[in-house]
């Protein structure tokens, strides 16, 4: 696995975006500060660039690095969680404007994927993290089922868990500044 994180770590480093698992389903990753290569991602996604994305962190410094204010209730959920939870703060910090919503939030999932993790110390920083489909289209339920044009237009595929079946996409809360919860996805 070391050499799969040094090579997309080198590829995000150089503002390259990679293919990789996660603890849900395959993503298109990369810097969540790198301009250039969130509107590459839209492109290969054939997406509309006033989307926001998820970031991927691995810590609560992270968390904290990308998050203006995290409400106390914020913490409880993501202790409480049994499956893979994305939170939508109220603002976000210290990223590409190109990742956040229209009104300023951030959505964030704290992940134990041992890829993941590793890529994220070896890069000190999250991940953008987005479903690899065009947008529009079914999620891939394995690598397999990756649309080939992905796999032509990324700058890496992580060669790992191509022989496994993905998880199902994260469950999604919005949390106001005052605790306020909204369900976007469950």
């Amino acid at each position: 696995m070391k050499e799969e994180v040094d090579k997309a770590a080198k590829v995000i480093s150089e503002g390259g975006v990679i293919l990789y698992p996660t603890d849900t389903i395959w993503g298109l990753g990369c810097d969540p500060t790198n301009d250039k290569a969130i509107e590459k991602i839209c492109a290969i996604k054939k997406r509309d660039e006033s989307k926001s994305f998820i970031v991927l962190v691995n810590s609560e410094f992270l968390l904290n690095k990308y998050v203006h204010t995290i409400p106390e209730i914020c913490y409880d959920l993501m202790d409480m969680a049994e499956n893979p939870l994305t939170i939508i703060y109220p603002k976000g910090v210290s990223v590409s404007k190109k990742i956040l919503a229209d009104d300023g939030s951030i959505a964030i999932r704290k992940t134990s994927h041992d890829f993941c993790n590793a890529l994220m110390q070896r890069t000190k920083s999250g991940i953008v993290s987005t479903s690899a489909n065009i947008s529009g289209q079914p999620f891939p339920k394995q690598f397999q089922d990756i649309d080939p044009q992905i796999l032509k237009e990324v700058d890496y595929v992580v060669n790992l868990q191509h022989d496994q079946k993905a998880g199902t996409p994260s469950q999604i809360l919005k949390i106001g500044l005052k605790g306020e919860l909204k369900i976007i996805r469950k």
